[in-house]
């Protein structure tokens, strides 16, 4: 029998014989958030997908099986997260070939999208629809899922096990239940409006009219059925059978009640369009900071080049040496500056001519350094920056003719949701992985009989016009997630990355300075506060941070910090030249993450 075979019989063997002992009632009651350990790490947000993970390892499995069966068991118990209804950025490190490889699994806009697809037909002048609830609450937001796809591959290229043996898990979950947290019960109640509209939503998620009380169980069958279909007909039963269908149909003719509390406009995805999406495998971006090795997704989303963009401006400031006032504010600004950038140039590279070479040169960094002062910007005017211009930084025989904006708007509305999970194995495989739907809920239509939601991705286009990121025929939209993976001066390795929109770039970066130039380990460099600047004029933070001592001398040169709940639930893992490993999770974010390694 073919080795590979062997193997994928034993370990879903194992993973099924393994499952009566991962029932809601034995899940473990005190998280834990940092593991160290050998053999294998996991981190996530949600305990019992991390479990899985590490029961994959166990099992044998490599850290792409690891990761394709967490995140299908964050397809069960965190939805409105994540899920097979949405789209996602994987970058694998392979140990044995030195070798990193990104996934781009991003939702893809279909062939019927255009420029003007969100203007409100209402408007004399041509508005666009309200952001919430008309266009995230809509068919016309949906684009075509990519997860599914970047499982197919991902085990196809790298992995051990097949698509059926890592889903096995989910499947059991999905269809004998899971205790519902304190998370999912407010999730659920931020959305009842939007949930109540859908009959199929309203159904799995608002038993009685109302959220589903702490510690019952929720189940879904209909999404086992999904997984069953994905699990026995591969990648054809998503795009190109009865769950295609049942999607274009979801989409074409929104199911809703019949007098819904707002306009639910119909989208035009078709089932043409699915059976079209394929997910690209691209090369990564690397940078090099304080002796490291930094690898970075790149477009179509922002996150790899505008970290590098900040990194590059970083680079000509000795800030484990200075000040922490004085480096935490070179930080800020130099978030500002490449927001600017971000918002000017950044799209779909198959649509937009990008001036990567020249927003990465570390010269163009030199000059967009020489703008940051001594103080914060001084009045409202100056809080957003304006972008550079890049393009004589490159050496293009085919420039662009996009003229180098004046200003440049930020187009902020990408969910805070999405989830991130990172997994080591054995033989020092890494998997930094990104997820998501968009906004928290993400369209609110589950897909009628199948059970899961779907994504309201395309709302991350810019409704604006003439933009890099306007709506065009099989666009990706520009996103912000930053699954990243970096090489030490010492030998370790280390795999990290955060949901949150936008302030996914910022959180990355925080943790990476933390890590970098201030010597925090994983575990704390994670539960730090963060402080996001995304070209706006105040400054968001959490965890307290304005109260702090150097909060407070932040705003006394001029900052202006906004108290944030809470920003990101970032997961990491770390691999030890000696082997030894070390996985990490938000102590309280989101409430609270789950870590742990396949032994002590």
């Amino acid at each position: 029998m073919n080795r590979k075979i062997t193997l994928c019989f034993a370990i879903a063997l194992s993973l099924f014989l393994l499952l009566p002992f991962f029932t809601p009632a034995a899940q473990p009651q005190t998280p834990t958030y940092v593991a160290q350990g050998r053999g294998g790490a996991v981190a996530s947000v949600d305990r019992l997908a991390t479990r899985i993970g590490i029961e994959t390892l166990q099992a044998g499995g490599n850290a792409i099986d690891a990761a394709v069966a967490t995140a299908a068991v964050l397809g069960v118990t965190e939805p409105f997260s994540a899920g097979v209804g949405g789209g996602d950025f994987m970058m694998i490190y392979l140990k044995a070939e030195d070798r990193v490889i990104t996934l781009d699994g991003r939702e893809e806009a279909p062939a019927s999208a255009h420029p003007q697809m969100f203007q409100n037909p209402d408007s004399p002048t041509g508005e666009p629809l309200p952001f919430s609830p008309n266009r995230i609450s809509s068919g016309v937001a949906v684009g075509v899922p990519g997860t599914v796809a970047t499982w197919v591959e991902a085990l196809r290229r790298y992995g051990t096990l097949g698509l059926g043996d890592v889903i096995l898990p989910a499947i059991y979950y999905a269809e004998n239940g899971f205790e519902v947290d304190q998370t999912f019960a407010n999730q659920v109640q931020q959305n009842q409006e939007r949930f109540s509209a859908f009959p199929a939503t309203a159904a799995l998620y608002l038993p009685q009219g109302k959220p589903p009380a702490i510690g019952s169980v929720i189940k879904n069958p209909d999404l086992a059925k999904t997984y069953q279909i994905i699990s026995s007909q591969g990648i054809n039963g998503f795009y190109r059978g009865e769950i295609g269908r049942a999607i274009a149909q979801t989409v074409q003719n929104p199911p809703t009640v019949e007098t819904p509390p707002f306009p639910v406009i119909p989208g035009g995805m078709t089932l043409d369009d699915l059976d079209r999406y394929e997910t690209r495998v691209r090369s990564p971006l690397v940078t090099e900071y304080r002796g490291y090795k930094l690898y970075g997704m790149g477009l179509p989303t922002s996150g790899g080049i505008t970290s590098s963009e900040v990194l590059n401006i970083l680079n000509g400031f000795d800030l484990p040496n200075l000040d922490r006032v004085k480096a935490w504010h070179s930080v800020i600004e130099a978030q500002r500056l490449a927001f600017a950038d971000r918002n000017a140039f950044l799209g779909d590279p198959e649509y937009v001519d990008v001036p990567l070479a020249g927003l990465l040169n570390p010269d163009y960094a030199q000059t967009r350094r020489g703008l940051i002062g001594d103080r914060a910007p001084a009045n409202e005017k100056e809080f957003r920056a304006t972008a550079g211009d890049p393009l004589p930084f490159q050496s293009d025989p085919s420039p662009s003719l996009t003229a180098v904006p004046k200003t440049a708007t930020i187009g902020d509305h990408e969910g805070l949701s999405t989830t991130h999970l990172s997994v080591a194995d054995r033989f020092g495989n890494l998997v930094s992985y990104t997820l998501t739907i968009e906004s928290t809920g993400g369209s609110g239509m589950v897909v009628p009989g199948y059970g899961f939601l779907l994504n309201n991705e395309l709302t991350d286009f810019d409704a604006t016009v003439p933009h890099p990121n306007t709506p065009e025929p099989s666009k990706r939209p520009r996103s912000s997630m930053a699954p990243t993976i970096a090489f030490a001066p010492d030998g370790r390795a280390i795999a990290f990355g955060s949901p949150g929109g936008s302030t996914i770039i910022t959180t990355v970066l925080g943790i990476g300075c933390n890590l970098m130039d201030f010597g925090m380990s994983l575990s704390d460099a994670i539960a730090a506060p963060r402080i996001s600047q995304r070209n706006g004029g105040g400054t968001q933070v959490d965890s307290g941070f304005e109260k702090t001592e150097l909060g407070k001398e932040l705003m006394a040169i001029g900052h202006l910090l906004e108290p944030m709940p809470e920003i990101g639930a970032a997961t990491g893992v770390l691999v030890n030249p000696d082997g030894s490993m070390v996985a990490a999770a938000e102590p309280s974010r989101r409430g609270g993450g789950s870590a742990m390694t396949v032994s002590r």
